[in-house]
């Protein structure tokens, strides 16, 4: 049989279209791991090759498009990757007779890969290296690397086979109809990119219909002079009592894959919603016609990386970040959103702590039950309404990275400046049994985000215009389970961008100090924790039941033998407070359930104290917009 890039330079070629639609429609429910089928029913899974076979399909893809150690994990399968990957192959093969070419399916890990996610590049690669070899060894003639969102790890995932196989590559990263890929990045960059790394073929698949990947194959012709591939999916899904449908007719999709040959595709498939019936029609009219010769040259590409812009000196970013550059010492209270929408007593309370000498207060991200404002809806309404400088606390639990930059871009715009970026905890199931969370990227991706806004780039490394002027908090939990991970996330976060850390409510003093002393090595700003301690029961609480806090004994034995249990409390939080005031740069205060009297009280106790300074507006400068 003639090699799959010597045929494909005669003649356009077809491949098939959607394993998962014909394994579903054969009774498949989708919660299954349609890759173990590969092991379990192989005839299913042979069934369905044969079928695009008699369709006409030139080319068809193994049934592993997710079986990669990471997605398989999440079925107990990772130790049947090689397995099912080689399978899979071995399945096609026979299908295929010497009627088609076989193409290793790859799909996404299905994790964010750095800098957005925990999984770095080279843990990537390992992991599409394990797949490459598994299909190798099944007998594979090409490998068809599909539906990736992330330049990042397609680009990983070419030099894995690369490292083990001279075999041809199909690279096709999906995309929006406007023809950017999902995390924002254009044609005119990922095309390029995807040529520079090795692959053979270029193109889009999936996601969007076959109009809108015209526009998208179009442009990439415009160019680029390499071989192109569509797979669209038979247009958009819609819901049909309550099934997904995809309804482009197979005529339809024919009369696209004319399209695509005029404008210079050679591969030409489809994607979700395709079935046999559409094969079938796309393969009849392709082979009716004379691939495009006369392809013009392409122009010369724009360089679609953007490069960066220096970001905006730290102390034009805000008061907090003016107060923290010049050294001096900050303090941070927090305010809650009540249930309901009347927030008119929460703008004044902010005011209030302003008054007695707070640099800025910080609006917790926590998942309460009950009807409330957001924090960063709440948190612009304190910057307008009370003209109070606010700290941000926003954190990845409901939120894909998408949502998280048009969330930031538009805060930015309303005002805020100083932000607190956290993971977050998992949604609470007290109160709603069905609460879930989504946690798309973790504090570092979130970190590596907000700096690249603040070079005036989004995700995708597209120019925003002017820079954002993001003050950039992260979190450090000093007493962590595992404290070499802790101090690891910590660096990493400071190589993301991150310019001072938080803490959790310290207590124990003496556990604390040699923690100072490497968090001084990292170079940022600290504001520590300072809960407004109301009582035994209260301190109990925090040592049992919130993260990070750690309690010496003796504290405790303080409280049980007070005669005035608040008073002690009072009188420990102000050691506390004295005891950091030299070593950190300012205090994060809070308090229980954040009773607003007791974190004015100690506010004032502070003051009179001599820790920080109470009423601060007139020496304040009014904080940069």
């Amino acid at each position: 049989m003639q090699g799959f890039l010597e045929a494909l330079d005669r003649r356009v070629l077809v491949c098939d279209g959607a394993m998962g639609t014909m394994l579903y429609a054969k009774g498949i429910f989708l919660n299954r791991c349609f890759d173990e089928l590969n092991l379990t029913q192989p005839e299913l899974v042979a069934e369905v090759h044969r079928e695009y076979v008699r369709a006409g399909a030139d080319v068809i893809e193994t049934n592993t498009f997710g079986a990669n150690r990471f997605k398989l994990s999440s079925f107990g399968l990772a130790d049947k990757t090689g397995a099912i990957n080689t399978e899979g192959a071995r399945i096609a093969r026979h299908a295929a007779r010497n009627a088609a070419f076989v193409a290793g399916s790859i799909g996404p890990l299905g994790v964010r890969i750095e800098p957005w996610g925990k999984t770095s590049i080279g843990e990537a690669e390992d992991a599409f290296r394990e797949q490459v070899a598994a299909l190798l060894e099944g007998g594979v003639d090409l490998f068809m690397l599909e539906t990736f969102r992330d330049l990042a790890e397609i680009r990983a995932a070419i030099r894995a086979v690369r490292s083990l196989s001279p075999l041809p590559v199909v690279a096709q990263m999906t995309t929006e109809a406007d023809g950017n890929s999902l995390d924002g990045t254009p044609p005119e960059t990922f095309a390029p990119e995807l040529e520079q790394a090795g692959a053979d073929v270029i193109g889009v698949n999936c996601s969007v219909g076959p109009a809108a990947m015209l526009e998208t194959i179009e442009a990439i012709a415009r160019i680029s002079g390499a071989r192109l591939v569509a797979q669209p999916n038979a247009g958009r899904p819609r819901d049909v009592e309550g099934r997904n449908l995809y309804l482009s007719s197979p005529d339809y999709m024919a009369s696209y894959a004319r399209r695509f040959t005029a404008a210079g595709v050679r591969l030409v498939g489809g994607c979700c919603g395709t079935t046999p019936d559409h094969i079938k029609q796309i393969s009849a009219a392709v082979k009716a016609l004379a691939p495009a010769k006369d392809r013009p040259a392409p122009q010369v590409a724009p360089d679609g990386k953007a490069e960066p812009v220096a970001p905006v000196d730290r102390a034009e970013k805000s008061g907090l970040a003016r107060t923290l550059a010049a050294g001096e010492f900050a303090t941070v209270v927090e305010v809650f959103a009540p249930r309901g929408w009347d927030l008119e007593g929460v703008v004044a309370q902010a005011k209030r702590f302003r008054e007695l000498g707070a640099a800025a207060v910080n609006i917790p991200d926590y998942p309460k039950s009950g009807a409330r404002a957001s924090a960063l809806s709440l948190g612009v309404l304190v910057e307008q309404q009370g003209d109070v400088e606010v700290l941000l606390h926003y954190c990845c639990r409901d939120r894909t990275l998408i949502g998280m930059q048009s969330d930031l871009v538009g805060a930015h715009a309303m005002g805020v400046r100083n932000v607190l970026l956290v993971t977050g905890n998992p949604a609470p199931r007290a109160h709603y049994a069905d609460a879930t969370s989504v946690f798309d990227v973790d504090a570092i991706g979130l970190t590596n985000m907000v700096s690249r806004l603040n070079r005036g780039l989004d995700i995708g490394g597209q120019p925003v215009g002017a820079p954002t002027r993001f003050h950039v908090g992260v979190g450090f939990n000093p007493f962590a389970p595992s404290p070499d991970e802790e101090w690891r996330r910590l660096m990493h976060k400071v190589e993301a961008g991150a310019e001072f850390v938080v803490t959790p409510p310290i207590f124990d003093t003496e556990a604390f100090a040699p923690v100072l002393d490497r968090l001084e090595a990292a170079g940022l700003p600290v504001l520590a924790g300072l809960a407004a301690l109301d009582g035994l029961r209260h301190a109990e609480f925090l040592a049992s039941e919130v993260a990070g806090v750690k309690i010496p004994d003796r504290l405790f034995d303080r409280l049980r033998e007070a005669d005035d249990e608040r008073g002690t409390a009072l009188e420990i939080t102000i050691d506390l407070a004295r005891w950091l005031r030299p070593r950190v740069k300012g205090l994060q205060i809070t308090t229980v359930h954040g009773a607003p009297g007791t974190a004015e009280r100690l506010l004032q106790a502070l003051g009179e104290a001599g820790v920080i300074r109470l009423d601060a507006r007139m020496e304040r400068e009014k904080h940069v917009r």
